[in-house]
């Protein structure tokens, strides 16, 4: 079976990981905002006797090499010589997109040029030649929208039909930045047109959503009404559950004790594991249900970048990286993940610091705990708007408790400069409905309540033996 290397290439928040996951059927993790994917992901296809392994490369606005990702895709492109470059472009920006797609022409034998998002392009009232691009750049070039099976299949015909063809020669010497952003803007005059304004609706959002005075309150009330919607929302169902789990603890008991168990150990299985599970389960489950796509859904429509943005003022005056804010916003997805993208912070300093403070925020996972906590102590009895406000009220305190530490290692251990932060601003983009609730459902609720039932089951064998395990008149547990 002959194997072609295909290598994915592109700046950030363009659509590579869609693309990636769309020819590979994997499920790598997808955000509408620059920096999400921070390492290479690899998976194949296999078409007939040929077997195409891709990688994904980490966003990239050049391979100078500024930035760790920038470091890694030149590295990647340079010493393992891949067979063809799929250039994944914003078809919507196709001015800043396109230098890094000739520098990649100029070091690869194979390169195509897909421009993606077409969808939006057109929205915006954006056309493109294909074929003079094509003629301009040198490259073969193919318009898709990634999340259109149709156009993925036919990125797989250019695919299977470019790497038939011979590869040409790169040139030695290589062309600075500034002549490639130059030669960029002259192909771009050829071949696009484009209205003098695409992004007035967007411009008028980012004026409320970044602006001064209005920044914060709408953030905090988007918090409070996040988590409203969560607690007001989860009640009833999980009510429900409650009620259906008790009423099978007695069948439970009386299928377990038929079956010849002894009755102690159909009481610690029924009474212990199976009870504590449901509590749990009925506690965390709808909450989860709820809030991992609403969160989901902010991220795809590029709420999370604004909220960096704005937090980016507040970063600076602890001397630390504007960057941190995204790397922390990650955090409240997974700290792992949010460990992991602090990679995007250049200064070993600032990076570091970034780590030490990213679980202060409560990842997704703790989310649940803070619901229940809030339901039993501080919104008992209340409507769903005490509860909401609690959990803003601890989420804003995770924030200030990072401020305030990044602030202290700053001044004291690890003192030093703030650094430059530039962050790109994605479109706001309508999320796709469908693809978010299964990814939260899989990805994020049936994991996460995986893991507390792998905790809940033993600990309800543990409870149900100290509560009747007898020591002095009384139980263990009474103890």
């Amino acid at each position: 079976m002959q194997q072609w290397n295909i290598v994915l290439a592109g700046n950030p928040n363009v659509g590579k990981s869609t693309v990636f996951n769309a020819l590979t059927g994997l499920r790598q993790h997808t955000g509408n905002w620059a920096g999400k994917t921070v390492l290479s992901a690899e998976g194949e296809w296999i078409c007939g006797d040929s077997r195409f392994r891709i990688t994904d490369l980490p966003g990239a606005y050049s391979l100078t090499g500024r930035t760790g990702e920038e470091a890694a895709a030149a590295d990647y492109l340079a010493h393992q010589k891949p067979d063809l470059a799929v250039v994944v472009c914003d078809a919507s920006s196709l001015s800043r997109n396109l230098p890094l797609a000739l520098q990649i022409r100029d070091t690869v034998p194979r390169t195509l040029l897909c421009l993606n998002l077409m969808d939006e392009a057109h929205s915006r009232g954006i056309r493109i030649d294909e074929d003079e691009l094509s003629r301009l750049t040198g490259m073969p070039v193919i318009s898709i929208c990634a999340r259109r099976r149709q156009d993925i299949t036919r990125l797989r015909q250019s695919v299977r039909h470019i790497l038939q063809q011979p590869p040409v020669n790169c040139p030695e010497a290589v062309p600075t930045d500034d002549f490639l952003w130059k030669q960029a803007e002259e192909i771009c005059r050829s071949a696009v047109t484009a209205p003098p304004y695409t992004d007035r609706r967007d411009r008028r959002i980012d004026r409320l959503l970044t602006g001064r005075w209005t920044a914060f309150p709408l953030m905090l009330l988007l918090l409070f009404l996040l988590f409203w919607i969560t607690v007001e929302g989860a009640n009833i169902p999980s009510a429900a559950l409650s009620a259906f789990f008790t009423s099978l603890e007695a069948p439970l008991f009386r299928f377990l004790s038929g079956c010849g168990l002894p009755r102690w150990i159909a009481e610690m299985l029924t009474y212990g594991m199976y009870r504590v599970l449901t509590w749990v389960t009925a506690v965390m489950l709808p909450p989860m249900a709820i809030f991992f796509p609403l969160f989901t859904l902010m991220e795809d429509a590029g709420l999370l970048p604004r909220i960096a943005y704005n937090l980016d003022r507040c970063f600076a005056r602890c001397s630390t990286c504007g960057k941190q804010a995204l790397s922390m916003c990650m955090g409240f997805g997974c700290n792992a993940a949010g460990v992991t993208g602090c990679r995007i912070i250049d200064s070993p300093r600032e990076r570091l610091i970034a780590v030490l403070t990213n679980s202060f925020v409560p990842c997704n996972g703790r989310f649940p705990l803070l619901i229940s906590l809030s339901a039993l102590f501080f919104a008992k009895g209340e409507s769903g708007a005490a509860g909401a406000l609690f959990l803003a009220a601890a989420v804003v305190f995770s924030v200030a408790v990072t401020l305030l530490v990044s602030a202290f290692l700053s001044k004291t251990v690890l003192r030093g400069m703030p650094s430059s932060f530039v962050l790109e601003m994605p479109p706001y983009r309508r999320p796709m409905i469908l693809s978010v609730l299964v990814r939260s459902v899989l990805d994020r609720t049936v994991y996460v309540l995986g893991r507390a039932a792998a905790v809940a089951a033993p600990a309800g064998i543990v409870i149900w033996i100290l509560a009747n395990t007898p020591a002095d008149g009384r139980s263990l547990y009474e103890q």
